[in-house]
């Protein structure tokens, strides 16, 4: 990162195809960034099939199956900037949207915006009352603010 400080995300798909545009997730992940007041952050987000999700989740979480979200908060660059990686399943956001009765969209926005916040030390109980937990809260308000109503403008 540069002394100004600035934020960075890229994202990109491990041959996996995604209904939201790689320029609208990394817009909806620098305003995450932004609405947390992080300064610099260095953020890769990778779509990524239901068989390596299952695999990430297996080699460094011992969780058999596919997951939605796995992110992988590294230890802050020499200037303190948040560096992390993301890796969104849009399989298993298609079951959880259908389940959920939201669209596939929305559901793939509410996953970088868990993925982003968990990349800034931000956590939910593993068991337990997740959708009642802080974080949780503060998902479902930035996907309102930053992802709903601005939709609803379109």
């Amino acid at each position: 990162m540069t002394p100004t400080a600035a934020r960075a995300v890229s994202v990109q798909s491990d041959r996996v195809r995604t209904p939201v545009a790689a320029e609208r997730l990394q817009t909806l992940a620098l305003e995450t960034l932004r609405a947390l007041r992080v300064r610099a952050a260095m953020l890769s987000i990778t779509m990524v099939s239901s068989r390596r999700i299952a695999q990430l989740n297996r080699i460094h979480l011992g969780h058999r199956g596919a997951t939605d979200v796995i992110t992988f908060s590294l230890a802050p660059s020499g200037d303190n900037a948040i560096v992390g990686d993301i890796y969104i399943c849009p399989d298993v956001a298609r079951l959880q949207a259908r389940a959920h009765g939201v669209g596939v969209r929305e559901e793939l926005a509410r996953l970088v915006i868990h993925g982003t916040l968990h990349a800034c030390g931000w956590d939910h109980p593993v068991v337990g009352d997740r959708e009642g937990s802080r974080m949780w809260r503060r998902q479902e308000q930035l996907l309102r603010r930053l992802w709903i109503v601005s939709h609803a403008r379109a």
